[in-house]
């Protein structure tokens, strides 16, 4: 089945795009291509664009604070399993430690490379980056494999505490859904949400379409539409039988 994700809030729609920037920028670190190598430290300038804003770390801080909190009252509980209990308040308490431990603004050692914010300018520029345009960045390019993944990893890793404070406030929120069958009928489904709120709705199906959502604190609506790449999608024509899940932190 292919899971879609739609953030409800401001922080939430962060976190989620902090989590597919790491991992892309993480898988591309690992090949040895120079065009992989290239998609990384793109990745790694989305990165800092992205944790530009100067309360996201202290927003990370809160919530693992606050989830810590209440994970530890669930210690007397007999019905919890102790040992993964354990495991979990051990990872937010080691995240909570890496983000304590970060001094400046995010991303600054990158803002602060002359050579960087060149590429970075010029990465804007439909082509920008061709070896007639940046020849010293071609030529870094053409060296040893080993040698450019340890410079992206010289600039990724001040700011992988994010990654990690990120991994497990997703984790929880995911985890902390139910989920409920539906049917659209004829691709079309509506539901009146009666003060329930959400901070991410997840919706899994195995159909050949695609989910649009809109939401309120009235109501839920999701239009269910079939891909097409040469004119616009059009709304299915058949039931579509799918999950939601509602998750909150």
């Amino acid at each position: 089945m292919t899971v879609y994700e739609f953030p409800l809030n401001e922080r939430i729609r962060t976190w989620l795009r902090l989590e597919d920037l790491f991992d892309k920028a993480r898988f591309f670190c690992q090949e040895s291509d120079s065009r992989c190598h290239h998609a990384a430290l793109l990745g790694i300038f989305e990165i800092v664009d992205v944790t530009a804003r100067s309360e996201l770390k202290s927003e990370l801080i809160q919530e693992l604070d606050r989830q810590k909190a209440s994970l530890e009252a669930l210690r007397s509980n007999p019905a919890v399993d102790a040992k993964r209990l354990g495991e979990v308040l051990e990872r937010i308490s080691a995240a909570l430690a890496e983000l304590h431990a970060m001094t400046g603004k995010i991303g600054q050692h990158v803002r602060d490379n002359e050579w960087l914010l060149g590429i970075k300018g010029r990465a804007g520029i439909p082509g920008g980056t061709c070896s007639f345009d940046l020849p010293v960045y071609h030529f870094w390019l053409s060296q040893d494999p080993d040698k450019r993944a340890s410079d992206l990893m010289e600039w990724l890793t001040p700011m992988l505490p994010l990654k990690g404070a990120v991994d497990i406030v997703l984790r929880i929120l995911r985890d902390s859904g139910h989920v409920s069958q539906h049917t659209a009928v004829q691709g079309l489904f509506q539901l009146m949400l009666g003060g329930r709120t959400a901070h991410l709705l997840r919706v899994a199906m195995d159909a050949p379409c695609a989910p649009e959502v809109s939401a309120n604190k009235y109501a839920l609506n999701i239009r269910f539409l079939m891909p097409d790449t040469v004119q616009k999608p059009r709304l299915c024509d058949r039931d579509v039988d799918f999950d939601l899940t509602f998750c909150n932190l």
